[in-house]
């Protein structure tokens, strides 16, 4: 019986994404080319990298320095990513079920160069830890920058779609999403 509910809910939560994905298909159709998700990718970027100034300044100057960088990058970098996730598609969140095997290629793509790039940031996380251990609040400092590398390399992989993605063939979205 256990069994025959997780079916149901699994079935359940495919069908609720597919609806998403629909419902996001048909989101900025104008906004669905290669400069456009590269514009995106710049932005989400430069606000990780905004970020990362942030939790480096963070109690060593005035704090309204902090707060406006990284509330300032926070805001823009996720209203950009958001946008970057819809023109990017099942890709960037999706069940690897949903995906045709194009799909799944880039996803396992970009996952791995995602996973080696964070890895390399938490190294640098633990290294920017170890410099400040001995300075005033250096555990929040490295607790900071850790967050912002972490931040940083989540959006990792979205970044690389949304740069690398070629445009979507406009007979394709005809006959597939838009007109669902």
């Amino acid at each position: 019986m256990t069994e025959h509910r997780l079916a149901a809910y699994w079935e359940r939560q495919l069908e609720k994404m597919d609806r998403r994905e629909l419902r996001h298909a048909k989101m900025l159709p104008g906004w669905r080319t290669r400069k456009h998700r590269r514009a995106l990718a710049v932005v989400v970027a430069a606000a990780d990298l905004g970020l990362v100034t942030g939790a480096s300044i963070f109690t060593t100057g005035d704090d309204w320095v902090y707060g406006a960088v990284w509330l300032s990058s926070m805001l823009v970098g996720a209203s950009a990513f958001v946008l970057l996730r819809i023109l990017t598609g099942r890709m960037s969140g999706g069940f690897s079920r949903l995906l045709d095997e194009r799909e799944r290629e880039w996803r396992h793509r970009v996952t791995y160069i995602g996973f080696q790039i964070l890895s390399y940031l938490m190294i640098a996380a633990m290294i920017y830890s170890i410099v400040v251990a001995d300075t005033q609040d250096g555990g929040f400092r490295g607790a900071m920058m850790m967050s912002a590398l972490l931040v940083t390399g989540t959006t990792i992989p979205t970044i690389i779609l949304g740069w690398a993605l070629p445009d979507d063939d406009p007979e394709d979205f005809d006959e597939g999403m838009g007109n669902a």
